[in-house]
């Protein structure tokens, strides 16, 4: 993103100038968000294909598409580094925080089906990642990295959950698409009507949805890098310590299209969206994002230069894992009563705060 929208442009702005920006960035950022739930749910709709699928497949693609192009440039202009911290970072965000404040706002439906299947591959992802870096750690020392033949093997595995997606979709058992339905309708606000998809958008042609989708996920993209920047350029102003605003906003920030897809999705009706967007994001993250990074430039797991050059694979790793783990164990519950409680987000929270406030610490 750095070499569409330089960041000396920020840095050289007004004051006045970054506000204007934060808050037209804001809401470029949700309304870019609410064209793509849009359409993701009007072509869900018109094809007979689950919300949730929809949300792991075609929007996480556009949500994670950030992190790949910084991961992707940083490796081809030598600083391959950045892309395992982004990548990994990006999925402890979308998980902990992400989904962790989407069972406070609603009840979340468990789709049986997508959630035993989708579920495997994103924990099965990290575990595959966490033994890529700890056995390379082990066999090269220092010298540690995600290789070239490991960043196309991460791309193999990409292309055949894609595959595995379109199958998968094509055999979702119609009666818990109906049993996720009535779960939406039973939690819906009083009064409020439930529609499967936005009646003025499911009138429009299928290429209409396509390009409504593609222009919502280019203003994701653009308008939530501006607010990032500019909110990031005021902090710095303001005095606060750049190791905190690296911990913070620009790691909060690579993970704010999920974010505000999220939120959209859950307030137009669809949370099966939130579901499957980091479900898709997570596993996009690690097969995608890394895979196409590696396949760059062999992607160091140590960071000489750095203060804690471990702390990727004593801090980053094991709170992915730690993460994901308590979420398979709240999916486990969820499958069985076809919802995620409220109370399974508070220690998705919980666990994302310590995460940020261990980085500041180890980063002093």
């Amino acid at each position: 993103m750095e070499h569409l929208i330089p960041h000396h442009w920020f840095t050289d702005a007004s004051t006045l100038l970054l506000v204007l920006l934060s808050a037209g960035g804001l809401y470029l950022l949700s309304l870019g968000a609410e064209w793509l739930v849009e359409g993701a749910s009007a072509l869900a709709f018109r094809f007979g294909m689950p919300e949730v699928i929809v949300g792991a497949t075609i929007v996480s693609l556009g949500t994670t598409m950030p992190e790949c192009t910084v991961s992707v440039m940083a490796a081809f202009n030598g600083n391959p580094g950045l892309a395992l911290g982004n990548a990994v970072g990006s999925v402890i965000a979308d998980t902990a925080l992400i989904f962790g404040l989407g069972c406070l706002i609603t009840i979340l439906p468990a789709d049986r089906y997508v959630l035993s299947r989708q579920g495997w591959v994103q924990f099965g992802s990290a575990v595959v990642l966490a033994v890529l870096c700890y056995g390379s750690y082990f066999m090269s020392g220092p010298e540690a990295a995600i290789s070239r033949m490991m960043g196309i093997g991460l791309l193999i595995l990409l292309v055949i959950y894609m595959y595995l997606s379109v199958i998968w979709s094509r055999r979702h058992p119609q009666e818990q698409a109906i049993r996720v339905s009535e779960t939406i309708a039973e939690h819906a606000v009083p009064g409020e009507q439930v529609h499967v998809a936005d009646e003025h958008v499911t009138k429009k042609s299928s290429k209409a949805l396509v390009g409504l989708m593609l222009v919502g996920v280019i203003l994701v993209i653009f308008s939530g890098h501006v607010a990032i920047e500019s909110v990031s350029v005021l902090a710095g102003r303001a005095g606060i310590p750049q190791v905190v605003i690296a911990a913070t906003l620009v790691a909060f920030g690579t993970s704010l299209p999920e974010l505000m897809v999220g939120i959209t999705a859950i307030r137009k009706g669809h949370p099966e969206l939130l579901v499957g967007n980091v479900l898709g994001a997570d596993i996009l993250n690690i097969l995608f994002v890394i895979g196409a990074a590696a396949f760059a430039a062999p992607l160091p797991i140590i960071d000489a230069t750095a203060k804690v050059p471990e702390i990727f694979l004593y801090l980053h790793i094991p709170a992915m894992l730690i993460i994901l783990t308590y979420f398979r164990c709240c999916i486990y519950s969820a499958t069985k009563q076809g919802e995620f409680k409220c109370w399974m987000g508070w220690p998705l929270l919980a666990m994302y705060l310590i995460y940020i406030v261990s980085q500041f610490v180890v980063s002093m």
